[in-house]
């Protein structure tokens, strides 16, 4: 089963040329889920020829500007096809006001269900077949969540050969075996899957957070991540500055990403104070303390693999 993030947007504060605000689309299989939906999220959906009609549900980290201003367009661009299924939106306390008062002022044409689901509490926000969206508080101006993706653990890889040996035909019934479900062999004994399958494995985990003091309990909520999308601000000389906006620096990022034992770090959400070769600086400094790291780009793919 694939699964893979676009960045869509890769900008904070104000949209760029070639930086649109942050967004980050995530396709697993024939599901799409949008993280923030920043000005600019429709142009990238567009180029990357992303079929943007299958989002099924858009979390927003919090609702300042920078996050949340594509969403209007978003909205109004479903209902230009057929759909069946609702929309669903997650995010902080004022998403659904948001989202309500955009519908009146705007007068939007909406020919689909909507429904929001605003968080009260950190915790699983949204499950689907063989995953789960947990979302866990950040420190920001006002509410602000992070969030991870997380699949199943999967069962361990099959053996034929065991299965066989143990009276277990090639047929429909290996396909049960390999679901968890006992069955029975040739003889009328029972085989077990343990008997046929190995140990077993991980799922994949994606997670993202902005904007955000960098405090330690984000290790925990985002370790073991095969991909962390974090905001990285500013550089190491900004870190005050940081710390008064309520943002991180590229290096804190890193930080975390080396205490979260993550697969991978993407940097996201920069100040629009630097230039493309200014951000070579801020990718070096979060390289020295994490070498997994990465500058994101509008329009970047990655894909994330299973490790085993």
């Amino acid at each position: 089963m694939n699964l893979e993030a676009f960045v869509l947007g890769c900008g904070g504060t104000m949209p760029l040329p070639n930086r649109h605000l942050s967004s980050v689309l995530l396709r697993r299989e024939g599901d799409l889920f949008l993280f923030d939906c920043g000005e600019g999220t429709q142009v990238s959906l567009r180029r990357l020829n992303l079929r943007w009609k299958k989002i099924s549900v858009i979390f927003i980290s919090h609702t300042h500007a920078d996050h949340v201003t594509g969403l209007p367009g978003i909205l109004m661009l479903s209902s230009q096809v057929d759909r069946d299924d609702p929309l669903y939106i997650v995010g902080p306390p004022k998403i659904a006001e948001y989202i309500e008062t955009s519908r009146r002022v705007l007068d939007m044409y909406i020919n689909y269900q909507i429904v929001v689901r605003e968080i009260t509490e950190p915790g699983v926000v949204f499950e689907g077949d063989g995953f789960r969206v947990r979302a866990f508080a950040l420190r920001h101006t006002k509410t602000c969540y992070g969030y991870t993706l997380e699949e199943d653990p999967r069962p361990g890889e099959f053996h034929p050969e065991k299965a066989e040996a143990l009276g277990v035909k090639r047929g429909p019934l290996w396909a049960v075996l390999q679901s968890g479900q006992t069955v029975k062999a040739v003889d009328g004994s029972d085989v077990r899957p343990d008997q046929v399958l190995g140990a077993g494995r991980t799922g994949r985990k994606f997670s993202m957070v902005t904007d955000t003091l960098a405090f330690p309990q984000i290790a925990n909520d985002v370790a073991g991540s095969d991909l962390f999308i974090c905001e990285g601000m500013f550089e190491r000389a900004l870190e005050e500055t940081a710390r008064e906006k309520m943002h991180m620096t590229a290096e804190q990022a890193a930080r975390i990403a080396r205490a979260a034992k993550v697969k991978k770090l993407a940097l996201i959400h920069y100040s629009p104070r630097y230039t493309e070769y200014e951000l070579k600086q801020v990718i070096k400094e979060a390289e020295a303390v994490f070498p997994q790291s990465v500058l994101s780009r509008d329009r970047m793919v990655f894909p994330i693999e299973y490790v085993d």
